[in-house]
């Protein structure tokens, strides 16, 4: 019988989350971490860097028996928990992280509760066919993809004229 693997939620130690995702990989355990790029500043010079998308969180493709052993690694603090069982996120959460990933939209995490807003379809543009929440924030249109399994949303700055009240 083979094992059913899922996408558990791991907390890892803080900063910590591409070493520990390397850690995992090394020892042939799948791993996704969302990074995105930014620009940071500093005093003498400017540099691209790749930073973890859901600050220390990392999402293992394992199994419910074998979750201990991905605790074994240097940095790994401990999987999420929900009602006392470990919370693991759908495939489909995961591929729509990958889509906005990969489109290089600029994005940032709100972990706030939010209001819910008018209900939009995104019709151009890389996230095309999306559909979700519309908010104001800062007197500018973000477009909210909720992550329910680990109680996060994504917000994505997209032009009122790709948008089309559903």
């Amino acid at each position: 019988m083979t094992e059913k693997l899922n996408w558990y939620v791991m907390y890892t130690a803080p900063r910590a989350e591409k070493k520990v995702a390397l850690r995992l990989q090394e020892k042939g355990t799948e791993v996704y971490l969302p990074l995105i790029e930014e620009i940071r500043q500093w005093s003498d010079r400017k540099k691209k860097i790749q930073r973890p998308l859901f600050n220390g969180y990392i999402f293992v493709h394992t199994s419910k028996e074998r979750l201990w052993e991905s605790l074994q690694v240097t940095g790994a603090v401990k999987f999420i928990n929900f009602s006392g069982e470990h919370s693991f996120i759908h495939q489909e959460e995961i591929d729509t992280i990958q889509r906005i990933i990969e489109t290089g939209v600029s994005v940032e995490v709100d972990t706030d509760t939010i209001e819910k807003g008018e209900m939009v379809k995104i019709l151009g543009g890389p996230l095309q066919g999306f559909q979700g929440e519309c908010i104001k924030k800062s007197n500018q249109d973000y477009f909210i993809i909720r992550i329910p399994s680990i109680n996060q949303s994504v917000l994505v700055n997209v032009p009122r004229k790709y948008l089309e009240i559903i």
